[in-house]
Parts: structure tokens; sequence; C-alpha cells
């Protein structure tokens, strides 16, 4: 209040996003969206000379002709280790960035 507080268009602004969250539960505000690829979108990492393509589905991803229900355990079955599979193919880096 000291420096005029907030002006008309922000406070209007304000109580536009207030009354578009004021149905939802908390935990459905605080909840991030679930970023994932759109189906039919292929994934190609090469590991070891080798290109690894990987289909996208609707409910889980395709690789070499058998379902998979995450990258992880693709790209577990390619290297043997354990990986987070959004890492191995370059979705996000290691530091949650992307």
């Amino acid at each position: 209040m000291a420096y005029g507080g907030l002006s008309r268009d922000t406070l209007d602004r304000l109580k536009a996003m207030a009354r578009q969250y004021a149905d939802q539960k908390p935990a459905d505000r605080k909840a991030r969206p679930m970023l994932h690829p759109v189906a039919g979108t292929k994934l190609v990492r090469e590991w070891e000379g080798i290109d690894h393509c990987v289909t996208v589905r609707h409910s889980d991803f395709e690789y070499l002709g058998r379902p998979y229900k995450s990258l992880s355990s693709v790209a577990r079955e390619i290297t043997g280790t354990k990986w987070n599979g959004w890492v191995f193919f370059g979705l996000k880096t290691s530091q949650g960035r992307q």
C-alpha cells in the first residue's frame, strides 16, 4: 500500500484467476500437468552404435513390437541398467529441465 497498491488491471486479472480456480480442489491446483509426447511420436536414441526407435502410444510405449508401461522400462531393456527414461531419450535433463 505504501506504493499505491495494485493497478486496476492487476486486480481484475487476479479476480479472473480466482474465479478460474475456485471450483478446483487444492491438490488439483498444485498438480503439474502430465507432459506426455503425442501418440504416434517416434523417439529415436542411438546406443552403442545401434539406433533404437520407440513409438509413443496413448497409454504406453512400443519397442520392437512389444508394449512397455514406461520409457524407463524401455531404457532398461536397451541398456541392461536402470535409467530415467525421460532422460535417456532426451525429453528431460538429469537436472529436470528441458
